[in-house]
């Protein structure tokens, strides 16, 4: 049976594929960016960061299940949304992500050397500047709040649109590209 486009993209919980995983029937594809993937991933879950994800490309025996992921769900929701609508059968959507399977308490495969998670390294680099902007003006000159209004117009605007501009430009740093030795 092939699914038509249109039609829901099912939902499964961490346990459940868990289960799946251990008897061989499903195909755990994980749509995060390969730097998220190295740091922290479930075992066995295949590597095709969103901007790599096609729909046409995507292994699959006949008959097996096809369970997107990502870190609470969205972004896979809406890659396994795209295997629906090429019409593939069996496709779910990990529901919570790879925060619910680590909250189930399953285990999680990690590389120590990974660097932070990008939201850890805005939070921090963020973070200091602010700190920065505060004593710096009673120090040095008044003219360091500015720096303190930016980062806030920045946060502001990355809540309101979803991009966040600190984020993308520390995803360029040579720290933060995926080894050439990635885990697929």
């Amino acid at each position: 049976m092939v699914t038509s486009p249109g039609a829901p993209v099912k939902a499964v919980d961490a346990a459940t594929l868990r289960d799946w995983m251990a008897r061989g029937q499903a195909v755990a594809i994980d749509v995060r960016p390969a730097v998220m993937y190295a740091a922290e991933r479930i075992p066995g879950a295949r590597s095709i960061p969103t901007e790599a994800f096609d729909p046409a490309r995507i292994p699959a025996a006949a008959g097996d299940r096809i369970v997107v992921l990502c870190e609470i769900g969205k972004s896979s929701a809406q890659a396994a949304r795209r295997l629906v609508d090429a019409g593939r059968d069996e496709v779910y959507n990990l529901d919570g992500g790879v925060a619910a399977w680590k909250q189930a308490g399953l285990p999680v495969e990690s590389d120590p050397g990974a660097p932070l998670p990008v939201i850890r390294q805005v939070q921090i680099v963020a973070g200091g500047l602010v700190l920065a902007g505060s004593i710096l003006p009673a120090a040095v000159s008044p003219w360091f709040l500015t720096l303190t209004g930016l980062i806030g117009a920045g946060l502001l605007v990355a809540g309101l649109t979803g991009t966040c501009g600190m984020a993308a430009f520390l995803m360029t740093l040579p720290y933060n590209r995926p080894r050439s030795a990635s885990a697929s």
